[in-house]
């Protein structure tokens, strides 16, 4: 029964092993995935409130920042050229900056969510294997540390 068990542990390790490394392997394709659905989201982004600007906007204004990669990547939209920043770009609350770059987030906003939604796929891998969580967070530590490298 122990050996069984043993293996079965063992089966269950190098499965998390293959998917964190898997999961840093294509880490930048999911990483450009959410740019290129974030950017597609700006260009089309209008002031009458369809889903993706209604989402463009709660996040901007939830996380504090303009753009993609900064405010900048409004400049390249139609809705920019014609009214300027969107509301939901201000670092204040109740701001109408217009083309006023001082009064925008000058952060953008992928490194933020791309940010969030690592740590929601860590609590996921936490929450569903509690036993084996320390042995998978060391693994995926281990691999980001040498990927950097």
């Amino acid at each position: 029964m122990l050996k069984l068990y043993a293996m079965f542990l063992t089966l269950i390790f190098l499965v998390q092993l293959v998917s964190a490394i898997l999961g840093f392997v294509f880490i930048n394709e999911t990483k450009d995935n959410f740019k290129n659905n974030y950017e597609n989201a700006l260009k089309q982004y209008n002031s009458t409130g369809d889903y993706r600007s209604n989402a463009v906007d709660k996040i901007q204004s939830t996380l504090h920042c303009c753009g993609i990669t900064d405010y900048r990547d409004w400049t390249d939209t139609d809705y920019y050229s014609e009214n300027g920043f969107p509301e939901s770009c201000c670092k204040l609350q109740d701001c109408s900056p217009q083309r006023d770059a001082d009064k925008v987030n000058d952060e953008g906003c992928i490194e933020k969510l791309f940010g969030i939604y690592e740590a929601y796929c860590l609590s996921l891998a936490v929450t569903n294997n509690p036993y084996d969580s320390v042995t998978s967070v060391s693994a995926g530590l281990l691999l980001s540390n040498f990927k950097g490298t």
